[in-house]
Order: C-alpha cells, then sequence, then structure tokens
C-alpha cells in the first residue's frame, strides 16, 4: 500500500496517518485504524480532518466493543463540535451498546425533532422534544 510506505517515511504526518487510518477503517480494519487515528489526533489535525478523525475513532470503539472508549470520544466531540449533528447519532449507538436505552433512544428524538424537514415530524417537534427524555414517566 502506497500510503504505508510514504508513513514510513513520515511517521509524523498527522494528515497522512489519518489517511492511513481512514483506509484501514474503510476496508473493514477497524482495529488497525485506531492506532493511526490515535496519533493523527495527538500530533493534531485541521478542524474538517479532526472531525472525521474523531468521528472514525469513536465509531472504531464502538465496533471493537470498547463502548467506554468510544463514549468518552463521542461526547468529547459533541464537546467541541455541537453544530456537528453526527456526533449524537454515534454517540447514542454507544449508549444503547452500554444498556442506556432510553438516553440513546431520547438523543435520537431530539435530533430527529431538530433536523428533520418531513412535515409532520416538524408539527410535533415540540412534543417529541418534550418526549425525548421522558420515556420512562407514565402520567396518571
Amino acid at each position: 500500500m502506497i500510503l504505508l510506505e510514504l508513513y514510513e517515511q513520515n511517521a509524523n504526518d498527522a494528515e497522512l496517518l489519518y489517511q492511513l487510518a481512514w483506509t484501514h477503517d474503510v476496508l473493514g480494519l477497524e482495529r488497525e485504524a485506531v492506532p493511526f487515528y490515535e496519533k493523527s489526533l495527538a500530533l493534531g489535525l485541521p478542524s474538517e480532518q479532526r472531525v472525521g478523525a474523531l468521528l472514525g475513532l469513536g465509531s472504531a470503539y464502538r465496533t471493537l466493543g470498547e463502548y467506554d472508549y468510544s463514549k468518552a470520544i463521542l461526547e468529547q466531540a459533541v464537546r467541541e463540535y455541537p453544530e456537528n449533528k453526527e456526533f449524537p447519532v454515534f454517540l447514542a449507538m454507544t449508549m444503547h451498546n452500554l444498556g442506556d436505552h432510553s438516553l440513546a433512544m431520547g438523543m435520537l428524538l431530539k435530533l430527529l425533532a431538530e433536523t428533520s424537514s418531513d412535515e409532520g415530524i416538524r408539527s410535533y417537534s415540540k412534543a417529541i422534544s418534550y418526549y425525548s427524555d421522558k420515556l420512562e414517566q407514565v402520567w396518571e
């Protein structure tokens, strides 16, 4: 692989490391992608690539069953990039894997209410948002 040859010559190039991580990830080699993601983030990436690396690393950890690591990375990403709606979606998947199904569902419902362009969803967006963190509550 040409990228690996470049890596041998440029082991501290954050952008090259990110490309190596992404390539391994796309090939289904998540375990091999993780160290490249970690090192690329540690060396510093431009914001656009940092977004991709955080998502890739958080998602890779989730697929490897490393849910606590996934949660930590994705929560960090949500804090750093609150406008990026992909992070809460992947965090919700991780929360589901950790057994926090109500929180995961609530996150997705809130996001759906905030971002959907569907007319029916939009007409009920306030109710969907309101109930998003009250899924277990019963009114009598």
